[in-house]
């Protein structure tokens, strides 16, 4: 199966915000890459909108979008998270990451009116912000040993990779991302030295 080289996705945290019968829908859309990552950014979320009733969700991670998820969040059945994940769906994102908040206004709406409002809420919190086309990478975590490491830097420093999570100590290690044009060359190089070790983080 071949990969698309190219994504769609949000550029950074937008907001869009509905109003229906006195509730509040705060629309809350990120670039995330993991369920790791989401976790992090939905209980910021929830500290943020402490006073809320109900914080419901979707995501959709990885170039073959097999990789997602819908959360209720304790509102009926598919009234809330699947919403959320159709509009993902819709406007053919990934690696998103999308919220809602609800602040109760006294009124129930019916599940028709929750999967309207959840829908419009996250619609905008899109529209709202920039949707960007990205490269698709390789992933991967470096491990080698210390001694090992000015040839690790000079190869990477070569190639204009960009590091992250780095560890440097007598076992060393970091993370990078590689080109898909690239990676395979990339990698050989690096296995030329007997310490490294190479651990694929997967394609997104």
């Amino acid at each position: 199966m071949s990969l698309n080289s190219k994504y769609l996705t949000v550029k950074s945290e937008t907001e869009g915000l509905y109003k229906e019968k006195g509730s509040k829908f705060i629309g809350i859309a990120i670039l995330c890459y993991n369920e790791e990552d989401a976790k992090v950014f939905l209980e910021e979320w929830r500290k943020r909108h402490h006073q809320s009733h109900h914080l419901c969700y979707a995501y959709k991670f990885g170039v073959d979008g097999y990789r997602y998820r819908a959360n209720d969040d304790g509102e009926p059945n598919n009234s809330a998270g699947q919403p959320i994940l159709g509009q993902i769906e819709s406007f053919e994102l990934t690696n998103v990451l999308i919220g809602v908040v609800r602040y109760y206004g006294g009124t129930k709406l019916g599940v028709g009116g929750l999967i309207n409002a959840y829908r419009t809420a996250a619609k905008m919190a899109i529209k709202n912000g920039d949707v960007i086309e990205l490269e698709v990478y390789e992933w991967i975590d470096i491990l080698f040993s210390y001694e090992d490491m000015p040839h690790i830097m000079n190869l990477l420093k070569k190639h204009n990779l960009t590091l992250s999570n780095n560890v440097f100590e007598e076992s060393c290690k970091l993370t990078t991302f590689l080109d898909l044009n690239m990676a395979v060359g990339i990698k050989d190089e690096l296995l030329k030295y007997d310490s490294v070790e190479l651990i694929d983080k997967g394609i997104y």
